[in-house]
């Protein structure tokens, strides 16, 4: 039988990863579009409730919903060695990015949070590269930084002028978003977007729901039906739902290239706090979200050269 050229070989490669690029982007775009009403949502939900009730509780609501997709599916037990990663994507996303973007919540105006959390795209694009051993281009680092430099800038004229102890948890929250992220994208490979959030809030549960039983009965569960709304978004959209196209993004489309598109997302929560909560949508909030999302166009277009997240499999040649 005719063999391949290796230069050929890698042209055929190189083809098939740009036609998951677009359906990658655009998975990643939902899961962006379902993560930018989480912290209104939070600051909803906090107004009357407990912030660890709000985020733990949430990981309780998802892990029931994972609970009942695993057994209708049957999904295969994970092996020890997933099972070490599924713990790194609960410790990031289920416990820790919730919890301290909650407590923050409570000292910082959700729109202040949200450019905070503008820095995420860039922290999980530094995080892939090192885990993932994605090579962003020069042109494709310059967009992501100046996206952040963006939101940083903004996030100061809109605070005191200077970090406090609530920028510091929100940034804490963004390196347990981006790790959980990075962990998740490889596990997406193997055992699907939909699963690695299931497993992940499901093996979860046996102290996701003590803590939040524990919060409810010691600052009450007592709210309105506003909160609970907010509360039951952040548990089936933010924390299950998001989670299936995000991860699926991030696998298709790269961890480095998707994860551009959520220098969207606080521009996105911006106006959601306009709507949902009342919070003031200046002429500045504006002019900075055109300039992220120009960000954004720049960086999908840089070219990225990556490795795979696996070593390739050997292909056997017949002559």
């Amino acid at each position: 039988m005719p063999t391949l050229d290796p230069v050929d070989e890698q042209s055929l490669d190189e083809a098939g990863d740009a036609s998951r690029i677009g359906p990658g982007l655009a998975w990643g775009a939902v899961g962006v579009l379902a993560f930018s009403v989480s912290l209104p949502a939070t600051k909803l939900a906090i107004r009357d409730l407990d912030p660890v009730f709000v985020s733990i509780g949430r990981a309780v609501i998802a892990g029931t919903l994972a609970a009942i997709v695993l057994s209708w599916t049957r999904a295969r037990v994970p092996t020890r060695r997933q099972f070490r990663q599924l713990a790194v994507v609960t410790a990031g996303v289920v416990f820790g990015f919730p919890l301290l973007t909650g407590y923050a919540l409570k000292h910082v105006p959700s729109n202040h949070g949200s450019v905070v959390i503008g820095i995420l795209p860039a922290a999980t694009a530094a995080l892939g590269v090192i885990r993932n051993r994605e090579r962003p281009s020069p042109v494709f680092w310059a967009a992501a930084l100046l996206g952040s430099a963006i939101v940083i800038g903004f996030s100061l004229r809109h605070g005191t002028g200077g970090f406090e102890a609530a920028d510091m948890m929100l940034l804490g929250a963004v390196a347990c978003a981006a790790i959980g992220y990075v962990e998740g994208a490889r596990l997406a490979a193997e055992l699907g977007g939909a699963r690695v959030i299931c497993w992940s809030v499901f093996i979860a549960l046996p102290l996701t729901i003590p803590i939040t039983v524990y919060a409810g009965v010691r600052a009450g569960v007592h709210a309105g039906t506003s909160a609970w709304v907010a509360f039951a978004y952040l548990g089936v959209v933010s924390m299950f739902l998001g989670f299936f196209a995000w991860y699926r993004g991030l696998h298709e489309g790269g961890v480095a290239r998707v994860s551009q598109v959520q220098l969207a997302q606080p521009g996105l929560s911006l106006m959601w706090a306009a709507l949902l909560l009342g919070e003031h949508l200046d002429a500045a909030a504006i002019l900075a979200t055109a300039a992220i999302v120009g960000c954004v166009a720049v960086a999908q277009r840089a070219r990225i050269d990556s490795a795979p997240m696996a070593a390739a499999t050997p292909v056997l040649k017949q002559a």
